[in-house]
């Protein structure tokens, strides 16, 4: 027992300090984004890889093709040429060749230069026409003619070169018509890539959330809870684990409670037989010394503390076990309250009710929301420094008609600091909260109970700071309720 009232806040602690770490950490993406990412970048670099392949491989064929045609015709353009520089002249030469409609030449013949055309002489790359003049062999080249693109194609003559500009605008235009369908087509690829990687991310996804459900089950209590074997050998083995590790958690849980069930259990009837010896020491407790009746007064307040902790543990075994079962029935909110607060341990305790609270009905156990109230006013009696107050209000924010109602039990103690709020309704949460709500009495079980009674009934409960301004706790219960005309 020492152990859990001194483990639970040293772990609420590693908790929170491993919470600030993980936050104090750049947020990662999930795997599904991740998948999805990899999937859409990768179907987008293939879409672009393939298309700039066969950008590149229609560039080159066509102009491949192109080139061989061009030198074809111009070697028979170049042997008219020559025949006609060698009978008559360069001019001739032109004149023949334009009237076969080949019109983008130029004839160096000896010191003269005859061009016929757009075909500036000029526009002849120095490389090519150092090549034709020196080496005496046909080359060709691609250049700019009249700001056109086009292919220069020269050939040496007797005394003389011929070049001629065949133009590959066309070619220009066709590799513009591919680009951009190269590029709606990667385009198409990369969006079919990404809808392919989005249902691969579900589905590489949809065992963990599957597990993750699980495991949400296993935390709110479904300790039987398992996954489904997979044929898939991979997920086969995370199920196998999963579950492993369920059917360990759930044997060690049930231990534990049958544990604490059983030594309750036993813990009863010397109790009883102790709480009944102290009745008859109380009953000759004016024949008793006036030390010994100080004794027999402490004797007395500690078997109640004691009957007190053993019917908690009880009710908690009970919780463990999934023994609990609610009798529900009808209440009305400030009705029920005000007979709660009555036979409570202070059942002077005012008790305020709103015009809408009033008029408020919930179904719940009687017995057990009595409990919740009587526990609160203990904790307020305990640790809030003794007067508590009770509200009873319809829930705030809610919209018509009013879904939940809310019963606050404010003390006047010095609060619960906002790191620990959540940690007050954890079992055995004693510790530092208790030694500053002024107080060692009780064992750490009543808000625990509380919080668990609560969600059974579909509601939750949690504590803030007073309203008012004042120094102190509010304990807020918010359950299930509606309107009624009364």
């Amino acid at each position: 027992m020492t152990e859990l009232l001194s483990e639970a806040p040293t772990a609420s602690r590693v908790q929170r300090l491993v919470a600030s770490v993980s936050a104090a950490r750049p947020a990662r993406l999930g795997l599904r984004t991740r998948v999805l990412l990899m999937f859409s970048l990768g179907s987008l670099l293939l879409a672009v890889f393939l298309a700039a392949a066969a950008y590149s491989f229609t560039r080159s064929s066509l102009l491949t093709q192109r080139d061989r045609t061009a030198v074809a015709d111009a070697r028979k353009h170049a042997d008219i040429a020559g025949n006609e520089v060698a009978k008559d002249s360069a001019v001739a030469a032109i004149a023949v060749l334009g009237s076969q409609d080949v019109s983008q030449i130029v004839i160096f013949d000896g010191t003269s230069v005859e061009s016929s055309g757009t075909f500036d002489p000029a526009e002849i790359p120095q490389a090519l026409l150092t090549r034709v003049r020196d080496d005496q062999v046909a080359s060709r080249m691609v250049g700019l003619v009249d700001d056109a693109p086009a292919i220069i194609v020269g050939f040496p003559l007797d005394d003389a070169a011929y070049f001629e500009a065949v133009d590959i605008s066309e070619i220009k235009e066709t590799l513009s018509s591919v680009g951009l369908s190269l590029f709606f087509g990667a385009l198409i690829t990369s969006m079919f890539g990404v809808v392919l990687g989005w249902f691969a991310a579900n589905r590489a996804v949809r065992p963990l959330a599957d597990a993750a459900q699980a495991a949400q089950l296993i935390a709110g209590g479904r300790l039987d809870t398992r996954l489904e074997p997979s044929d898939d050998p991979d997920l086969r083995t995370l199920a196998q684990s999963f579950n492993d590790m369920a059917s360990a958690l759930q044997s060690r849980v049930e231990r534990d409670a049958r544990f604490a069930s059983d030594v309750s259990h036993e813990l009863r009837s010397p109790l009883m037989t102790l709480a009944a010896s102290v009745e008859v020491m109380q009953a000759r407790r004016g024949d008793l010394p006036e030390r010994a009746q100080t004794a027999l007064d402490l004797l007395a307040s500690d078997v109640v503390r004691f009957q007190g902790l053993v019917e908690d543990l009880l009710e908690i075994s009970r919780f463990d076990a999934g023994a609990i079962r609610l009798h529900r029935e009808d209440l009305l909110v400030a009705e029920f309250v005000r007979a709660a607060v009555a036979v409570s341990s202070v059942p002077t305790t005012p008790v305020t009710v709103s015009e809408r609270g009033e008029c408020m009905v919930m179904q719940g156990d009687r017995r057990r929301l009595a409990r919740v109230v009587a526990n609160l006013i203990d904790n307020a009696r305990l640790h809030g420094g003794g007067d508590a107050a009770i509200f009873v209000s319809e829930a705030e924010n809610e919209g018509e008609p009013i879904g939940h109602v809310w019963i606050a039990v404010e003390d006047h103690g010095p609060g619960v600091p906002l790191d620990e709020r959540d940690l007050v309704f954890e079992r055995f949460a004693r510790g530092a909260v208790a030694g500053r709500r002024s107080s060692s009495d009780g064992a750490g079980l009543g808000l625990a109970l509380v919080d668990e009674h609560i969600r059974m009934h579909g509601g939750r409960v949690w504590v803030e700071d007073r309203r008012d301004g004042e120094p102190g706790a509010r304990f807020v219960l918010e359950l299930p309720a509606e309107e009624v005309g009364i």
